[in-house]
């Protein structure tokens, strides 16, 4: 049995095709069509001498195995050619702290956008402080406009794009371009697009990185992290997750090849369905605004239109003004949104939030209660009818 993926001179011309080909080799395999899960933690040696001169290409659980090489290297396929490797963490923030921490030292400047996921603040602001470390926070609309933000000490910028909860899409290669002319390094968040819609290594990005828990997974049952580095920045991130002690656990990297096998498809349909979704709310009365990188209204849209070839099935909405009772029962009416952190999984998800607490550099007045929506695999007409008890539950509650 051949595996396209393996034959050099016959690359796969596109990504729905790279996803199912990449980083598998049935002929190595008895010819069974996945990797087997390899379970390890001791690698025996032929000899003391190999032993001693680590003569073996596997030396020990932690450092790595068939199963964790097989999704790295699929996943560097996926990315591009400007990937030189792929480092596999227990978890997103896992992926994000080993990112940062591959990069910077005591005494460095480091320049974090503002809409950012909340965890990654708190690891500056209580991690990267204790080992001093600076981070100060940026608009993530100012594009090159970063440079008046510049320090002597500046080391590296990082992006989220679009933001995890209000999805201002940056231009990420306007502020690359800035940070490498100033010798700095450039770092981004790509869970929301994934490799599939947006390849960061392309626009000037050193170190891309994805909660492999949302979309890679795609089934809400896995921990999973991963950074992709190019080729200047490959070695420093190895070494990190070495002397780290990190790796991630063989059932869940299963399960991150497994779920990477289908993500195009699946991708493509939480696009469909997301913008169906959007623009149905866009409709609705009770709805101020949209926050969704494919809809205008979207702080950067022409730079998501851009970039980027698709969008996934995360978005925001901005309600307009109403009681904080309406807005708890619109939530606590619906049946096939779940209200739970995470999202990227075939399930639907609508959470209340709040960007205030999080800002320091911008200010969060979006003018009405907002929801981060996750369009799932279901339905979209079932999905709206949903939506439209909802909506009357927040109406009966507005009046009473």
């Amino acid at each position: 049995m051949n595996d396209s993926s393996h034959n050099a001179s016959v690359p796969p011309r596109h990504a729905d095709t790279r996803v199912v080909t990449a980083g598998r080799d049935p002929a190595s395999n008895y010819g069974f069509v996945n990797p087997p899960v390899y379970h390890a933690s001791t690698v025996l040696y032929p000899s003391a001498e190999d032993y001693l001169a680590h003569r073996s290409r596997y030396q020990y659980g932690r450092r790595g195995t068939p199963t964790t090489e097989a999704l790295e290297a699929a996943l560097a396929e996926l990315e591009g050619s400007r990937c030189a490797g792929v480092s596999l963490l227990p978890s997103g923030l896992a992926a994000i702290s080993t990112a940062l921490l591959s990069v910077v030292r005591s005494g460095d400047h480091v320049l974090v956008t503002d809409s950012a996921y909340g965890p990654t603040r708190n690891f500056c602001e209580r991690i990267l402080t204790r080992l001093g470390v600076v981070t100060d926070y940026y608009d993530p609309l100012m594009g090159a406009g970063i440079a008046d933000l510049w320090r002597p000490n500046t080391r590296a910028v990082y992006l989220e794009s679009p933001g995890s909860l209000s999805f201002e899409v940056q231009d990420v290669g306007a502020i690359a371009k800035v940070a490498h002319d100033k010798g700095a390094l450039v770092l981004m968040d790509n869970t929301w697009a994934t490799p599939l819609y947006f390849r960061p290594l392309d626009h000037g990005v050193d170190l891309a990185i994805q909660a492999g828990t949302k979309y890679i997974g795609g089934h809400s049952d896995v921990m999973l992290g991963t950074v992709s580095a190019n080729a200047a920045n490959v070695a420093a991130l190895k070494e990190t997750v070495r002397l780290s002690g990190l790796c991630e656990g063989p059932d869940d990297v299963y399960l991150g090849l497994r779920g990477l096998r289908t993500l195009a498809v699946r991708l493509e349909r939480h696009f469909k369905s997301g913008l169906a979704v959007a623009r149905w709310l866009q409709q609705r009365p009770e709805v101020l605004r949209i926050l969704h990188p494919a809809l205008p209204t979207c702080p950067g849209h022409e730079i998501w239109k851009r970039d980027f070839t698709g969008a996934s099935g995360l978005f925001s909405i901005v309600l307009k003004p109403v009681p904080q009772k309406a807005y708890y029962a619109f939530l606590d009416t619906l049946k096939l949104f779940g209200i739970g952190a995470s999202w990227g999984g075939y399930e639907s998800l609508a959470v209340p939030f709040d960007c205030a607490p999080v800002r320091s550099a911008t200010h969060w007045a979006p003018g009405g209660p907002t929801i981060r929506f996750h369009i799932g695999l279901e339905a979209v007409d079932d999905l709206l009818a949903d939506l439209e008890r909802g909506f009357a539950a927040l109406a009966a509650a507005s009046a009473g």
